[in-house]
């Protein structure tokens, strides 16, 4: 990391030419990723990834360039080359930093680097194993490990002077199901904001036949039926929908644009009363925590929605600018070389108290969704079309019989309405998001709610009773 002298002397010459704030961004990152497919080891990536990124902001425009070099007579020439792009008048700017700290919320137990390679392959070879020996209908397993060690410093021409470090791990296990020369996929994943600790309490069985356990369910299973049916959605990944739908449209920077069909609707009634979404950085070691964002705002938990109440919107510095609001802590980007915009955390709607067993047995005719795969969306409507992993027909309030290949499809404005059902279940997913500033860890969450009608997209045409 720099001295603070340096990081003054870099800021005072970015706004050198008439810039009204500026910004650094120092990482300094260790990544590892290890990937078997079908128990052979493929890849095998190392490195660290080691660079300052700049902003100047002056009025709603920001200026953006990053680089690898820190020596400090190159950094000053490289801040005064950015600064001319934001103004054309010199000015005298003096900068004194502050250092601000927080009290550690996370924890790291075992770092990455103090485990081997043979180790890290030996856990990924075993997940393999299990997942390929669950049935002979297995045709492929890919097993993949990361963790990467983050150090990022964050200053400002405000004064602020803070840093983080961010230790992640990551294990995700797909497989690949034959029936009847058709192919069916199925995947499971496990991550957090912890060292190799992460996986010390986790059963492998649960977490390599979890995925086996999809793919093969799912080859033998007959195609789904398409229309407008009740649809259960469980817990855990399942928040996939909310997270693509409606979240991106509460990122500020949509907001500012006047892009989101959230725009203006503050304090206005956007879902079920059953529906209360949040937004959460601080959760302790969570996928997408942080002890401060990359712009060093200290990480919040943000009430999204209330009660069906649309009550906050998820605000970088930029954005807020725009908007005449505070950051709430949600800028966040990829690395050093992307400047921070609004994001994600970890995002999830809040439990309830409905009994999964409950929603099923009140619900005559539907689809159970028990996984969620991917998606697209539109932002700017929150149209989207999701396709459902693992699925089952409810007949009669009982599971009865698998099916594959079902889509949703809806916009999240209409389907947060319809939610009629939120579950006690609250389950977090892993993932990653990819967005206008690359592409970072977010947990997607929810308990198991019930959708009380929503166009599902299948083979089969009708109703199909």
């Amino acid at each position: 990391m720099l001295q603070p002298l340096l990081l003054e002397r870099v800021l005072e010459a970015a706004l050198s030419r008439g810039g009204e704030f500026a910004e650094i961004f120092v990482e300094d990152k260790n990544r590892a990723h290890f990937e078997m497919i079908g128990g052979r080891l493929e890849n095998a990536l190392g490195g660290r990834e080691y660079g300052l990124g700049l902003r100047i902001v002056k009025g709603v425009n920001s200026f953006y360039a990053y680089t690898n070099e820190t020596e400090e007579s190159a950094l000053i020439q490289f801040a005064k080359q950015l600064s001319a792009m934001a103004g054309s008048n010199d000015h005298q700017a003096a900068v004194k930093l502050s250092q601000r700290s927080y009290q550690p919320r996370h924890h790291f137990k075992i770092l990455p680097e103090t485990v081997s390679a043979n180790e890290k392959t030996q856990w990924i070879r075993g997940l393999s194993a299990r997942a390929a020996a669950y049935d002979p209908m297995i045709r492929q397993t890919v097993v993949t490990y990361m963790d990467e060690d983050q150090s990022v410093q964050i200053a400002n021409s405000e004064g602020l002077l803070t840093q983080d470090r961010r230790v992640r791990t990551r294990t995700s296990v797909n497989c690949v199901a034959e029936h009847n020369g058709e192919m069916q996929s199925g995947g499971h994943n496990l991550g957090g904001l912890a060292g190799f600790e992460l996986y010390e309490k986790v059963d492998p069985d649960a977490l390599a036949l979890k995925a086996a356990k999809i793919a093969v369910t799912m080859a033998k299973a007959d195609h789904a039926p398409s229309g407008r049916l009740p649809v259960i959605i469980d817990n855990g990944f399942g928040g996939v929908i909310f997270h693509e739908a409606c979240g991106h449209g509460l990122e500020a920077a949509f907001i500012a644009k006047g892009t989101s069909v959230y725009t203006g609707l503050l304090g206005e009634k956007i879902a079920s009363d059953l529906v209360t979404a949040i937004d959460d950085g601080t959760i302790e070691n969570g996928w997408g925590s942080g002890h401060v964002d990359d712009e060093g705002t200290p990480t919040q938990r943000n009430v999204l929605i209330e009660n069906g109440m649309l009550k906050a919107y998820l605000v970088d510095r930029l954005s807020g600018k725009k908007l005449g609001m505070p950051s709430s802590g949600s800028g966040r980007r990829q690395s050093y070389k992307f400047a921070a915009t609004s994001r994600m955390s970890n995002t999830f709607i809040a439990p309830g108290k409905s009994k999964l067993e409950d929603m099923i047995s009140e619900t005559d005719y539907g689809l159970y969704a028990s996984s969620m795969g991917g998606g697209s969306v539109n932002p700017a409507t929150g149209e989207f079309n999701f396709s459902v992993n693992e699925a089952y027909m409810i007949r009669g309030g009982k599971l009865a019989e698998p099916v594959k290949g079902a889509t949703l499809i809806g916009a999240g404005s209409e389907i947060l309405k319809k939610i009629d059902r939120v579950g006690d279940n609250l389950a977090y997913g892993y993932g990653m998001c990819g967005a206008a500033s690359g592409s970072i860890p977010a947990i997607v969450g929810q308990p198991a709610i019930r959708v009380s009608e929503i166009t599902v997209g299948g083979r089969n045409g009708g109703d199909a009773k």
